[in-house]
């Protein structure tokens, strides 16, 4: 598969979908969040592949990506991706950001405008002191890294990121992709601290000119989905969508509602209720 290198950082990324694909065909960017690599698109990325092409990666500091020495900024991440699509030879791609990923998809689309055609914000929030503050236990589960195995770790997460009819057998699917890779502790800091020291998109989120679909779970105990309101109200005409039950890990809990919502919505036609 193939990498991308600038200075101290590498960056892996996976090129997937139609072979096909007519020339002028707009790629998607996927963008995960928080400790995920990009294996945790492995229940909708064949949905999302099918009728177009995908790039997904490793953001830096998880998978099979590089671990440079901390402190980082949201605003790597955004080069980070730019640096992607330069090499995949992509001038401009719909991008789909969940948590951590939707929160550098907005930098993204606020400072690389001419680079994004659609965008896709999942579960996330603006950042910064403008965000809806999150459930106390849900913050201390974050912050608790107390010594564990990766799987306790996971573990302490599953209340507040599936919602309480989610099964087993499909925690344990996701588990497996969580695990493939050990995530370092300099690695979750790093990416968390990001967050932390993030000034906030919410001031800028009216400069946004791409078509914007905003997708919650209204059973998600992580991100607040009062933040979902906060981001589709500042946004130009953005489209707000509520999984109805789902938690934070939408895409888990509602794999083949996700895939239609956001292909409906890509493909620029009405979304269905």
């Amino acid at each position: 598969m193939p990498v991308t290198t600038n200075d101290d950082v590498t960056i892996w990324w996976a090129p997937e979908g139609p072979s096909d694909a007519p020339a002028g065909d707009t790629p998607l960017l996927l963008i995960q969040g928080l400790g995920y690599t990009a294996d945790m698109w492995h229940r909708v990325l064949p949905g999302l592949s099918g009728p177009r092409r995908t790039i997904r990666m490793d953001n830096r500091g998880v998978g099979r990506s590089s671990v440079p020495e901390p402190p980082w900024s949201i605003e790597d991440f955004v080069t980070d991706a730019i640096n992607v699509l330069d090499d995949a030879d992509v001038d401009r791609v719909h991008v789909f950001g969940a948590s951590m990923g939707g929160l550098i998809a907005q930098e993204l689309a606020i400072r690389h405008p001419d680079r994004v055609d659609r965008l896709v914000l999942g579960c996330t929030h603006p950042g910064g002191s403008d965000a809806v503050r999150m459930d106390p236990a849900a913050a201390t589960m974050l912050m608790d890294r107390t010594p564990k195995s990766a799987r306790e770790a996971i573990e302490a997460s599953i209340p507040f990121i599936y919602a309480a009819e989610t099964s087993r057998d499909d925690i344990e699917r996701d588990i497996s992709a969580r695990v493939r890779y050990a995530l370092r502790a300099t690695s979750y800091w790093g990416q968390l601290d990001a967050m932390r020291s993030h000034s906030g998109t919410l001031s800028r989120l009216a400069d946004i000119t791409a078509p914007t679909l905003v997708v919650h779970g209204t059973a998600d105990k992580l991100v607040q989905p009062g933040n979902a309101e906060l981001i589709a109200k500042a946004i130009p005409d953005a489209r707000l969508e509520w999984l109805e039950g789902a938690g934070h890990v939408f895409w888990t809990d509602q794999p083949q509602r996700s895939v239609d919502v956001v292909n409906e919505f890509l493909a620029g036609g009405p979304i269905q209720v």
